[in-house]
């Protein structure tokens, strides 16, 4: 039988929430009854427009368009690197109608704000899929490769300011690797956080920071359009259908994996921890889910059970390893 995992944080971020996103999860906090396959809440622990929330929604989708469950709601609930809505999962202890999106980010962002507790407070129930990011800066920026901007970032490493994500979490593991690999002191990085790649966006576009690092599909559509820059993806290897070199091909030893998955709240029965998995595996078994997996240029990795919770134990040391070796 496998573990059923409480999770609390700090009050103050139940406190910040914002009121919709309250409402958006009270509207269902009545549960007695209630059926999966009827409601499920999907929860994005950040604002609209990043990976979380691209993950929740194309989700949405496929359980809506294959019939798998009748009404699935996506509610956003940012902050904090996600611990936010983690805190929101656990007071909902025994719903066995929400499943809220994490991955990578959240075990940065639990380490960087000193969370109380972890994932392993929650309950597992699937990984999805891993996504890569991506080192942008805008069309019109003097840097046409990422030579030409580490040559810069090198000179004046804290002059340049880089926008990201939650403290923490992927987008700024990532930049304090490619810090760390190219000769520069991790603790001079100049990182400026954001809710969401959204606004991550945003700040690029105004040139409120010089360069960016979030999940390509944050930024696929202006790079496309040609308003911003690829310069590098944190892949191992060249992944199809992006047309970008990764850190490695240009002779920077970094790689980082973003990985997607859901996890549902504390107090479980094992049918209904079944049953989220049965929902979960049905849908990443559909043609949608492989196309959903085409169009946004994931790797399919998908986990359940017992080489999950393996998983999760090990990818949290390893985050943790890499946040105590950069300093951050």
């Amino acid at each position: 039988m496998r573990p059923k995992r409480p999770l609390v944080t700090g009050l103050y971020g139940v406190l910040v929430v914002t009121a919709v996103a309250l409402a958006g999860i009270d509207a269902g906090s009545n549960t007695a009854g209630a059926d999966a396959r009827n409601k499920l809440t999907l929860m994005a622990p950040a604002a609209p427009g990043g990976g979380w929330d691209l993950a929740a929604r194309e989700s949405q989708q496929v359980l809506r368009s294959s019939g798998i469950v009748n009404n699935a709601q996506v509610v956003n609930v940012p902050g904090a690197g996600g611990t936010i809505g983690l805190s929101q999962t656990v007071g909902r202890s025994g719903d066995e109608t929400l499943l809220m999106v994490t991955g990578t980010v959240m075990i940065g962002g639990i380490e960087a704000n000193n969370a109380e507790h972890s994932l392993d407070d929650v309950t597992p129930i699937a990984r999805l899929a891993n996504d890569y990011e991506v080192l942008v800066v805008p069309a019109d920026s003097p840097y046409e490769t990422l030579d030409d901007f580490l040559a810069d970032w090198q000179e004046n490493p804290h002059g340049l300011a880089i926008g990201g994500g939650a403290l923490g979490g992927t987008d700024h593991l990532l930049g304090g690797l490619i810090a760390q690999e190219s000769g520069i002191d991790p603790r001079e990085l100049n990182y400026i956080a954001y809710a969401g790649g959204g606004e991550v966006m945003t700040s690029l576009l105004s040139h409120t920071v010089v360069a960016g690092i979030s999940g390509y599909n944050d930024f696929s559509d202006q790079i496309e359009a040609g308003n911003l820059r690829a310069l590098a993806v944190s892949a191992t290897e060249p992944i199809e259908g992006i047309d970008v070199p990764t850190f490695i091909e240009q002779g920077v030893n970094v790689d980082l994996p973003n990985w997607r998955g859901v996890v549902a709240p504390p107090g479980l029965s094992d049918e209904a921890v079944a049953e989220l998995e049965a929902i979960v595996t049905e849908m990443t078994s559909t043609p949608e889910w492989r196309d959903t997996l085409e169009r946004n240029r994931w790797d399919e990795a998908f986990l359940t059970g017992e080489e999950l919770d393996d998983f999760l134990a090990e990818d949290t040391a390893r985050i943790k390893q890499v946040i105590e070796e950069l300093g951050l």
